[in-house]
């Protein structure tokens, strides 16, 4: 993956995600009664819309047995109960790692989510978390999450850990008698007795509840604490083969406003020294021990919390110099996964539009791609016999598990939980490139194409930027965009300068130049779309999320050529979304690493409310009342402003919800009213939706003033 996707993982980057991807639903019943009769296409498929579009099931974390004959993996799905609150659920399947999809199990039920998937290394159970809030009943504090096994074979799941506090993440010791546990420190009597009080003002950045080590021994239930940081968070440990030392990472916490400095240390789990793995590069993570026990593989980088190269380091475990790999390699490295035989290391990254397999041969430092399908292929583990399992999605399937050897030649689909979309017509996609008109740089981004496309037709046309700034648009299933494409959209996803797969250079070519070079680059793909004859001038909307949410509020500053606009979770005045934001540091990282009453002027340059005053496009602006990312109050003042101004705009908050929406009537709500919102402005009224939640959502619509 990007560094910058790792980056969030490790230091609480700014950029979640283009946009929220939705949980998915049951896929046995549609989360929402589709209109009767249902709308299709001209083949006499179905069109999907937004009940659909919930009805997906979203596959992850597949984890193979020891003896390679079978793959455990997570399905998330939508509940929408009627009177209650929707939520998204998820559950363990297991499927024999030759297929077919048919033979796959489910081994967990009901309303209890689980995460944190291992096989024991005799392969005879397996172990997962069930989600605190969601705990049973039997959890002796119905907040905490803990370890649960299951026989392998199925049957009756029972728990195993009762740590106080609960249990963020855990590992299986060689001999599986012991398990590595991530978990705070528990609360005091005090504490506790003062929370049921309601007793509990917060002192901003001190009283942290930092990740420890803990060992629990599966036999007798006896614990042992085996760090105890004082600022820093403990993440991502992993036992050495011998289970003598354990490697992990430690990350500063949030009280730390230095850049940050993630490093790998390694404990020796008997006698309690932990020693720093490498002095370089300056942050170092995933670390990853080889078959053998002998070294360690890692990832590293210099710089940041901005864009930087994500590298491959292989260091012995005994301690010396690390050796980076791949030294000509120009991309991010991912997480690595070694070989059975230690000699090679794989990864995927992305590039360009696609995530990839590659290898590092670990004697040379060469790095080679393996796969070159266009899609999402990403590598989860390899089993010690040579089997890799991982997930793979490509514009027209969501993710589902594959197997293959280690050769990478044949990529095998091994489930099949969204099978009942074969029943639904989809747009096509198409990758383009184009030159920015001032300075010839070459862009490239994604297009999907309406359901029945004609391409003697002019279409109503979305530019959709994505999020991050630092991230990419990539060819994998997008519900939205097919949402809009049966809705008659043709909708482009530019990846401009600022983008990862292509390098360092171009991941760092929008600092300092927010909304400058990236904004031409979107409008001269609008242009190369439109001299392509497939859009039409006089019907384009733009949409985005988050750094997304950002330009589409520059492009409503600083052009008339959009009917309507929908900036969601947007960064409106960068001057305050400094101090707001989880993420100052990376947000610091685009603007020389000063703060705002530091670079007042190039804050306020790259800040949309500069150029409010500017704005007469309708706008939808959108956001989540809990979002921490970019806090509410930025799409707050930007809204007053257009409303003062008698520009026509409608502002939705959705009580709960963070950076990303997981409540699914919320992400449904969403959806329908781009459809409805554009439907109106672009001219295309919505195909696929209930005609009472379209008549409902165009009542909020404002009239122009």
């Amino acid at each position: 993956m990007s560094s910058e996707n790792r980056w969030l993982s490790l230091a609480l980057s700014f950029a979640l995600a283009c946009f929220a991807v939705p949980p998915p639903a049951a896929a046995q019943e549609p989360a929402a009664a589709p209109q009767n009769p249902a709308p299709r296409a001209k083949d006499g498929k179905l069109l999907f819309g937004t009940a659909a579009a919930l009805r997906l099931a979203r596959v992850s974390s597949p984890r193979i047995s020891p003896d390679g004959a079978r793959i455990a993996y997570l399905v998330a799905t939508a509940e929408m109960p009627k009177n209650q609150p929707g939520k998204s659920v998820t559950q363990l399947w297991v499927v024999p790692a030759a297929g077919p999809a048919s033979a796959a199990r489910q081994y967990t039920r009901g309303d209890k989510s689980v995460s944190n998937v291992a096989w024991s290394p005799d392969g005879k159970l397996l172990a997962f978390t069930i989600a605190g809030e969601q705990a049973p009943a039997a959890v002796d504090r119905a907040s905490e999450a803990q370890v649960w096994f299951i026989y392998a074979d199925g049957g009756e799941p029972w728990q195993v850990t009762r740590h106080k506090g609960g249990v963020r993440s855990f590992e299986f010791s060689p001999d599986g008698k012991t398990l590595l546990l991530v978990a705070a420190e528990p609360e005091t009597a005090e504490e506790e007795q003062r929370k049921k009080d309601h007793d509990d003002p917060m002192v901003i950045d001190r009283h942290l509840r930092l990740a420890q080590l803990w060992t629990w021994d599966v036999a007798s239930g006896a614990e042992k604490q085996l760090t105890h940081e004082t600022d820093y968070d403990v993440i991502d440990p992993r036992w050495s083969p011998d289970g003598a030392r354990v490697a992990y990472t430690l990350r500063p916490s949030t009280r730390i406003l230095d850049p940050v400095q993630t490093s790998v240390w390694v404990l020796d789990v008997a006698g309690g020294h932990a020693r720093k793995l490498a002095d370089a590069p300056a942050h170092s993570h995933t670390a990853r021990w080889s078959p053998d026990g002998k070294s360690i593989a890692y990832l590293g980088f210099d710089g940041g919390p901005g864009p930087a190269q994500t590298n491959l380091y292989v260091v012995a475990a005994a301690g010396g110099p690390p050796r980076k790999l791949g030294a000509s390699f120009a991309l991010d490295a991912g997480a690595p996964v070694w070989s059975p035989d230690g000699a090679r290391i794989f990864f995927s990254t992305d590039s360009r539009q696609s995530l990839a397999i590659f290898s590092a041969d670990v004697a040379s430092g060469d790095v080679r791609q393996l796969t070159d399908t266009p899609g999402v292929l990403a590598l989860d583990e390899i089993s010690r016999g040579g089997v890799a399992v991982g997930t793979w999605t490509d514009p027209e399937h969501p993710a589902e598990v594959f197997r293959s050897d280690i050769g990478f030649q044949a990529i095998d689909r091994v489930t099949g939980q969204n099978a009942w979309l074969a029943d639904y017509a989809l747009g096509s996609t198409e990758v383009i490139t184009w030159k920015n008109a001032k300075d010839g740089t070459e862009i490239d981004g994604i297009v999907t194409k309406p359901v029945d496309y004609d391409p003697t037709r002019k279409y109503p046309f979305l530019l959709n930027p994505h999020g991050g700034p630092t991230g990419a648009s990539l060819l994998s299933f997008n519900p939205q965009e097919q949402i809009f494409a049966a809705n008659g959209y043709l909708v482009l996803e530019p990846n401009f300068r600022g983008s990862t797969g292509r390098g360092l250079r171009f991941a760092a070519a929008n600092e300092n130049d927010w909304g400058g070079g990236d904004f031409q680059d979107d409008m001269s793909g609008v242009d190369a779309v439109v001299a392509r004859g497939w859009a039409d001038p006089g019907r384009m909307g733009a949409v985005g999320w988050s750094y997304g949410g950002y330009m589409t509020l520059w492009i409503d500053t600083q052009t008339d050529r959009f009917k309507a606009i929908s900036p969601g979770a947007g960064l409106s005045d960068l001057y305050s979304m400094y101090s707001e934001t989880d993420s100052h540091r990376y947000l610091a990282a685009f603007f020389g690493m000063k703060s705002p009453w530091e670079n007042f002027d190039q804050y306020w340059a790259h800040s949309p409310m500069k150029f409010v005053g500017n704005v007469k496009t309708p706008t939808l602006i959108l956001g989540g009342q809990a979002d921490i990312r970019v806090p509410i109050p930025q799409a707050e003042e930007f809204y007053r402003a257009l409303f003062e101004r008698g520009v026509p705009v409608e502002f939705v908050m959705y009580p709960r919800e963070n950076h990303g929406f997981v409540e699914p009537r919320h992400i449904q709500d969403r959806w329908q009213r781009y459809l409805v919102f554009f439907g109106r402005y672009l001219a295309n009224p919505p195909v696929t939706e209930p005609e009472a939640a379209v008549r409902r959502l165009s009542a909020d619509l404002p009239a122009a003033r």
